[in-house]
């Protein structure tokens, strides 16, 4: 959670560098603490939808599920706490969550086969 926190925060500042202070930062500690967040609760959620859909839905839905949930939180809380590059702040850290809850499935699902 820590790395999660300081990678992605990090990242958030770097994509809001250009506007005036204090946007970066608080881009940085928004997208930290989601990330940290995110992190926590994504690992339980694959395994939770791995084990309750059979087939191919057992590999498809997980890594839907958390692009979407991901989506949906980064974009709407970095709206509220005023990020003004919302794309930039959230491609890097949405992309990270996805690869990491599609290959995690793909693991599961793969055992479970």
């Amino acid at each position: 959670m820590a790395f999660a926190f300081l990678a992605m925060g990090g990242w958030a500042v770097f994509a809001n560098r250009t506007h005036p202070m204090p946007s970066p930062v608080l881009a940085g500690l928004v997208q930290g603490l989601l990330s940290a967040l995110i992190t926590l609760f994504l690992k339980r959620n694959v395994e939770r939808l791995v084990a309750r859909f059979a087939g191919i839905s057992g590999l498809a839905l997980p890594p839907l599920f958390a692009c979407l949930t991901s989506l949906v939180l980064l974009t709407s809380i970095h709206t509220l706490a005023g990020t003004p590059e919302i794309p930039a702040t959230i491609a890097l850290p949405l992309t990270v969550a996805t690869s990491y809850a599609a290959l995690y499935t793909y693991t599961l699902w793969r055992v479970r086969a």
